[in-house]
């Protein structure tokens, strides 16, 4: 099911054994539009540490209580790869954290979905494990904040059109749908949802997200509530 990213901001997350805190941001992988990790706030329990907990963690989103369920202990997460809240998440603490728990690396077999794509990872390839895991694939600069894409303006090929405002993800795969942009006066203030798929590129020093559409095509698609782009539900 999709949901708005901003929805899930400030959801408490419930471990198998006890509250560890609530949702405070995603980190995102910006060339195959999956969430890799949720940015856990614990409060004053693991002070200073960035908790990070990847979709193989998830169990079930309450909408209603809004709490997202963590199949894990507190013990399994404090114990996990530390890393400080002010350090970027490299691919060496990847490998690391991804030993910890014995998940398949997102990484490995070069591709976005694994076989169901729940959460949409890949099972490592025959004869390639964590151990022998070399640190490549844009190190470093693979991941953004979803929290920090609000704002951002978006760039048709024609000209500009609005913000975004938020994101639109699939609760089982973890996958980007959609980014919600606030369109203002050029559509009659009202939002509409651009497929991630028709974004060239992000430009973080510019606060701008290319996309390969003209005014018109976007227009006439959120007009016809088309596939690619439709006015938000509300």
């Amino acid at each position: 099911m999709l949901q708005n990213i901003n929805e899930l901001y400030g959801n408490r997350l419930a471990a198998s054994d006890g509250d560890i805190g609530h949702v405070k941001d995603f980190y995102f992988d910006d060339k195959t539009w999956v969430i890799r990790y949720l940015v856990a706030d614990t409060g004053s329990w693991l002070t200073g540490r960035l908790v990070l907990l990847s979709p193989h963690a998830f169990g079930c989103l309450d909408q209603d209580k809004k709490v997202l369920l963590v199949n894990l202990t507190r013990k399994q997460i404090e114990n996990s790869p530390s890393i400080e809240s002010h350090q970027p998440v490299s691919r060496q603490y990847e490998v690391e954290y991804y030993r910890y728990y014995g998940w398949p690396a997102y990484w490995v077999g070069g591709a976005m979905g694994g076989l169901g794509g729940y959460p949409a990872v890949v099972p490592p390839s025959e004869g390639e494990g964590l151990a022998h895991l070399k640190h490549h694939h844009r190190d470093d600069k693979h991941l953004q904040s979803t929290r920090a894409m609000t704002g951002y303006q978006i760039q048709t090929v024609d000209g500009a059109i609005g913000e975004v405002s938020g994101l639109t993800v699939n609760d089982r795969s973890w996958e980007i749908r959609n980014l919600v942009v606030e369109a203002g006066h050029w559509y009659a203030g009202k939002q509409i949802l651009l497929l991630s798929e028709n974004v060239d590129r992000i430009s973080y020093e510019d606060s701008t997200v290319f996309v390969n559409l003209t005014k018109e095509d976007i227009q006439k698609t959120a007009k016809n509530d088309a596939a690619h782009l439709s006015k938000v539900p509300e």
